[in-house]
């Protein structure tokens, strides 16, 4: 079953810690990314390869908006993108 609210060629990540915590919506190629792999590192030290559902960054989201917003600069044609 595919949710109907990610578009194609995206996914849906968590970001942020306890109630901080937002679902944000990413294109699959900031999984080639540098700045998406160092923030999936991360995540991996902080909570292995052990997550279950939802990838989830352990960064506050203003944080994590701002590498989106590098990333999109970077690849300005991304399909998905929002802010």
């Amino acid at each position: 079953m595919v949710s109907k609210d990610i578009r194609k060629g995206c996914l849906k990540i968590k970001v942020g810690e306890g109630e901080e915590q937002q679902k944000i919506r990413v294109p699959i190629n900031y999984l080639n990314h540098p700045l998406f792999v160092q923030l999936l590192k991360e995540a991996e030290e902080e909570y292995g390869f052990a997550q279950k559902g939802t990838i989830t960054i352990p960064c506050q989201v203003a944080q994590f908006k701002y590498v989106q917003h590098l990333i999109h600069k970077d690849k300005s044609l991304l399909a998905c993108f929002t802010l």
